[in-house]
């Protein structure tokens, strides 16, 4: 098994932009992310959590874990549960769906993160924020 992302799916000098409000800002170059691994990125004001998956599949997530009440999401572990993408906070565990947010091990009350759109755009020169 392959622990490299599929980056034949995007080219080496596209963007990452994630969705602000009616904009895109963009956050990084595809070849800065590590599949795996997340980076955190400031997106309007917002601590944003962004994933490059095994599979090339990018995800943008709120940083902020409202189970431990502190900003670390982007330092959570890639994995997934059954067919659903997850991302297990760092702190106590829990998992989140980077599809949707929601979080899989919430007992009594709906918790879940924010989802921001992404899109990989390829560029020539571009500046990344």
């Amino acid at each position: 098994m392959s622990t490299l992302a599929d980056t034949t799916a995007h080219p080496v000098d596209a963007l990452v932009e994630i969705a602000a409000g009616t904009d895109w800002t963009p956050v990084c170059r595809i070849t800065d992310l590590i599949p795996g691994r997340g980076v955190a990125a400031l997106v309007d004001g917002a601590q944003v959590a962004v994933f490059l998956d095994r599979t090339g599949e990018v995800y943008a997530v709120g940083n902020y874990d409202p189970c431990s009440g502190a900003h670390v999401i982007s330092r959570g572990i890639l994995g997934s549960r059954g067919d659903v993408p997850v991302v297990a906070s760092p702190m106590y565990k829990q998992a989140f769906d980077l599809r949707t947010g929601l979080c899989l091990d919430a007992d009594d009350e709906p918790t879940a993160l924010p989802v921001y759109g992404v899109r990989i755009r390829q560029t020539a020169g571009a500046k990344v924020a």
